[in-house]
């Protein structure tokens, strides 16, 4: 079993954060190459939805591949969360300063939710990408240098808000089967200078459902090796693959329905983030007695920390923008036991899964760096 091992704050060492401008300074960009990456003419990274680096230990036979290529560990940042890190990887920036900062979170003054993931509002209303996340990307960056920038991944997120928020300024070239990704990566990285992305989900989804180290997740991650296997075959001369994720996991060995507990609802508007990162939106003038009913509640099982706690702790990284405090909730939960923290009348799906991530564990938090290189 892996040990959740608390992190506080989320930033300690080398963040997710800190990879794409090293990505950018290793193609010749005057970007800070925080990792210390060596000059390549085309990059590869290899992005792996769920591939935390302590699950990956934990299974290293199943991965050889991977096992045989470490280089380091990073820390996702807070929450460990696929939008808030696709938005790290995308800008170069921590959640504090790209406002990324959980799966669902209150629009300000709206008195609604908006996932980040569907990129979807109630009553059929739309959110601006370029409103929601304005910052300039890596692939803008790379792009404006000259460095064609790619991106490979299922057909069905091509121009979704999402995309349009953390992907703009690249290529994408949608592939669905492996097959598919791995010769549209081979067709990429011969246009040089490249900066390629292709992603991965199932393994991450395979998690939700069974839980991380079932047989169909082990099957998943025996897929994900020889998936990189192949991508360092396509690697031209001059060249670097990097492995990377968003988060880890962990399996849930209790839960708590919070939308069935008076004691937590009680003075709560809007119950946003996700099971192991919720942001409780308090009603006006209520959000100390939220704060005393969820730590009373939860100790022993959470963090339960106050917006400006969270905040001055370094939680969203060095620095949140004044304009993004808002989104961020009056209490914010975050278990450091195995615990989920569910909703099941506001997210029926997520309330019965096995895998979960989102907090400040090592299972959560720690993913692997891995390199492959013809230089």
């Amino acid at each position: 079993m892996v040990e959740n091992t608390p992190l506080i704050p989320a930033y300690g060492g080398s963040s997710l954060a800190d990879l794409p401008r090293s990505l950018l300074a290793a193609l010749g960009l005057d970007e800070h190459n925080v990792l210390g990456l060596e000059p390549a003419r085309n990059i590869c990274l290899f992005l792996v939805d769920g591939l935390g680096a302590e699950l990956l230990r934990a299974h290293a036979d199943v991965a050889p591949f991977l096992a045989a290529a470490g280089r380091t560990t990073l820390t996702a940042g807070f929450p460990a969360t696929t939008v808030t890190s696709l938005c790290s990887l995308g800008t170069g920036l921590s959640p504090g300063e790209h406002g990324m900062m959980g799966l669902t979170l209150a629009v300000p003054g709206a008195g609604h939710l908006f996932n980040c993931l569907r990129w979807t509002l109630p009553d059929k209303m739309v959110m601006d990408p370029l409103e929601w996340q304005p910052a300039t990307t890596v692939f803008q960056r790379a792009a404006a240098a000259g460095i064609t920038a790619s991106y490979v991944a299922p057909a069905a997120f091509e121009g979704s808000g999402l995309t349009q928020a953390v992907h703009r300024g690249v290529r994408y070239l949608a592939a669905d089967p492996i097959e598919e990704r791995v010769a549209r990566v081979r067709q990429a990285l011969h246009e040089a200078p490249a900066y390629v992305t292709v992603y991965y989900g199932d393994l991450d989804a395979v998690g939700h459902m069974t839980g991380w180290g079932s047989d169909e997740w082990l099957t998943q991650l025996a897929i994900v090796d020889q998936m990189a296997e192949r991508l360092a075959q396509t690697l031209p001369g001059g060249s670097a693959l990097y492995v990377t994720a968003d988060h880890g996991m962990v399996n849930a060995s209790d839960k708590i329905e919070v939308d069935g507990e008076p004691a937590l609802m009680r003075g709560v508007a809007l119950l946003g983030g996700e099971a192991r990162a919720r942001h409780v939106y308090t009603e006006e003038g209520a959000a100390g007695e939220v704060l005393d009913a969820w730590r009373e509640t939860l100790a022993g099982q959470a963090w339960v920390v106050s917006r400006q706690e969270a905040v001055e702790s370094g939680w969203f990284g060095p620095t949140v923008r004044t304009e993004w405090l808002p989104r961020i909730g009056d209490v914010l939960a975050v278990p450091y036991t195995d615990l989920a923290l569910t909703a099941p009348t506001i997210h029926k799906i997520e309330a019965v899964f096995t895998g979960y991530h989102g907090s400040m564990t090592a299972a959560e938090q720690y993913i692997p760096l891995l390199e492959v290189s013809t230089r």
